[in-house]
């Protein structure tokens, strides 16, 4: 893997860094942001039970500070971003770090494998209820203004939801550029409206001290223990700080975490307690209810640009999943849809995105409002975050050599963090927090049947092989070669040392091989890129064959045609050549290591793939399918 890393890349500095900066307040922040407009509400619903007294709001906001300082500060920022795979982070990347070359059942690594499936899994449901979740809480600030437009409250929101999914296909590059103003402004805008609450009553600011967060919990007993469900509302971004590090880098992301984000966050926090204190009645919503009347319209339409963009975050978030896992093997090839010239990573992948919209709608129509939301939300993330930290564990202990004493302390002092919020969110599952489990158990099951399927069709495939060696001296003993003609194929293949069975086919029934052949195979390497001097590896063979290796990292989009005409040694030329490939039909029919409901799911998904043609951009006017009946 090694010989694939990127250079390393000089740290930014100077008006890049800023630049950087606040690219990452609207892409890496979104999420995270918006919390403030539900999560102390949510900490006093009538769920838990909790008196509006001061020791109560002291000791809420004393569990919000701290939990931003200990899972957001110091596991993320501190420790996971650390764990990055050539720059790329995400769950998916924190696999491919621990992923072996082959992987075998019943071992250690097999099982954090797993681990990281099930939670790139969960981020689904992530992806869906965030955008309902956002932009519901942020139109509901309607209600707060006048009662008159509460009617009006779901409508809109499902029309700002679907507008938001139908514009994915033109990319963010568009609109990239203003979503770190806008962010920008969203944060220095909930700052003066928590530090003119604050001003008048500073008292709050005693919540800094961890001693409240403590007698909160001897307080309150159970009761206590179950508000880290909502408690927990605040850190909810953890993850896209670590999946969107790829895009910025570690420097930025923190410097505006430490001195933008961080402050304007607690400064609102602290701004809604100092104002329960004074008005309790005011626990309806007082996010909205901190600001004079007259602001509260203006404040709904930036609540709302905020959660959009937001939303935007998470979507595309979705989207780089997806081709990660297509990458590694986990899902079956689908439409990528490159939306900018320049970045890599916004893509768009329209099956995800109509699934994502239709998910989203139907829990805005299903729960109707984003308190009932809030009880979906948190138990897949939690699930995430506790497999964030094992694999953390797996990789600071396996790759790095960290001492054992220190791995055990670290991921014991995070776990307990980890564990505890989500013991805390189990009692939202009855209420709705059975739906991300669902979603994630769903797409689980769908990702290991593709990656078993595969695995056993190439086994399949590879004991009917018939070495590339052995082939070419079997034509040069011949007494009847096949007859040659003009021109160029080039067959792909997985395994580059064997003939392509649509070579074999086609020499089956035309007799006929072309006089220059080339057996290109496409390896996708477990890091994000693969620098372009290392992307092809040729081999000059006998009989005018050649075999050409491209491999991608799992963050790139395999362009096969351009790579091979841009190879100087092969001197291929577009006219009169043509593309090759086999295409082959699974017949499910009972095997003793993969259940039939399986075999025939693996099937359903084999036919519905995109097919070779598109996913490699090969021309569709030079470009040949053999098919091939597997029985399985």
């Amino acid at each position: 893997m090694g010989e694939y890393a990127n250079d390393h890349k000089p740290k930014p500095q100077g008006k890049y860094l800023l630049a950087l900066s606040i690219a990452a307040l609207g892409v890496v922040f979104g999420d995270i942001g918006t919390s403030p407009l539900y999560a102390v509400r949510e900490a006093f619903s009538d769920l838990y039970g909790l008196a509006l007294n001061e020791t109560n709001v002291l000791g809420v906001l004393s569990l919000i500070f701290w939990s931003l300082i200990i899972v957001i500060s110091f596991k993320y920022l501190t420790l996971v971003m650390r764990a990055d795979n050539h720059g790329e982070g995400g769950i998916m990347a924190l696999t491919a770090l621990v992923m072996p070359s082959k992987l075998r059942r019943g071992n250690w690594r097999f099982f954090a494998v797993m681990l990281g499936i099930f939670g790139a899994s969960l981020l689904y449901g992530d992806g869906m209820i965030t955008p309902a979740i956002s932009v519901l809480s942020a139109v509901e600030g309607l209600k707060v203004a006048t009662p008159v437009l509460a009617p009006y409250v779901i409508p809109l929101t499902v029309g700002i939801l679907i507008a938001l999914f139908a514009l994915q296909s033109r990319g963010t590059q568009k609109v990239g550029g203003l979503f770190g103003p806008v962010t920008f402004v969203w944060f220095v805008i909930i700052a003066l409206l928590g530090l003119n609450q604050i001003v008048r009553n500073p008292h709050v600011l005693l919540a800094l001290s961890p001693t409240y967060a403590v007698q909160f919990f001897l307080h309150n007993g159970i009761a206590g223990f179950w508000v880290l469900g909502s408690v927990f509302l605040v850190v909810t971004g953890g993850e896209a700080l670590y999946a969107d590090m790829g895009h910025f880098g570690p420097l930025p992301i923190r410097l505006t975490w430490f001195f933008v984000v961080l402050p304007a966050l607690v400064t609102n926090y602290f701004g809604q307690g100092a104002l329960l204190l004074r008005q309790p009645q005011a626990v309806e919503n007082p996010f909205y209810l901190m600001a004079p009347s007259w602001a509260t319209y203006p404040l709904v339409a930036m609540a709302t640009a905020a959660t959009i963009i937001a939303s935007q975050a998470v979507i595309s978030g979705s989207f780089s999943l997806t081709r990660q896992a297509m990458r590694l093997g986990f899902l079956p090839r689908m439409t990528i849809v490159q939306t900018s010239r320049h970045e890599i990573g916004q893509v768009y992948i329209p099956t995800i995105n109509w699934i994502l919209m239709i998910a989203t709608v139907g829990l805005v129509f299903g729960f109707r409002s984003s308190s009932r939301l809030a009880a979906a939300y948190g138990v897949g993330v939690t699930t995430d975050m506790v497999f964030t930290t094992l694999l953390f564990a797996v990789i600071a202990w396996s790759l790095w050599k960290w001492p054992r004493w220190l791995v055990l302390g670290l991921v014991s002092s995070l776990l307990l963090v980890d564990l505890s919020f989500w013991g805390a969110t189990i009692i939202k599952v009855p209420e709705g927090g059975w739906f991300p489990l669902v979603v994630g158990f769903i797409m689980l099951t769908v990702m290991t049947t593709w990656f078993q399927g595969r695995t056993l069709l190439s086994s399949i495939l590879v004991k009917d092989a018939f070495p590339l060696e052995r082939f070419l001296e079997s034509i040069k003993t011949s007494k009847k070669p096949p007859q040659r003609v003009p021109g160029s194929a080039i067959y792909l293949t997985r395994n580059p040392d064997v003939v392509p069975p649509a070579l074999l086919t086609n020499l089956r029934y035309n007799h006929t091989l072309h006089e220059r052949v080339l057996i290109v195979s496409v390896l996708t390497e477990e890091v994000p890129r693969v620098p372009l001097p290392l992307r092809g590896e040729l081999r000059h063979l006998d009989l005018g064959f050649d075999r050409i290796v491209l491999h991608y990292g799992f963050m790139e989009h395999p362009d096969v045609p351009s790579e091979l005409f841009a190879m100087v040694e092969l001197d291929l030329e577009e006219e009169g050549t043509y593309f090759v490939l086999g295409r082959e039909a699974v017949l499910p029919e009972g095997r003793k290591d993969m259940p039939r409901w399986r075999e025939q799911l693996f099937a359903l998904m084999q036919r519905n793939a995109l097919p070779a043609t598109a996913f490699f951009d090969l021309p569709a006017e030079r470009t040949f399918e053999v098919g091939q009946l597997i029985r399985m």
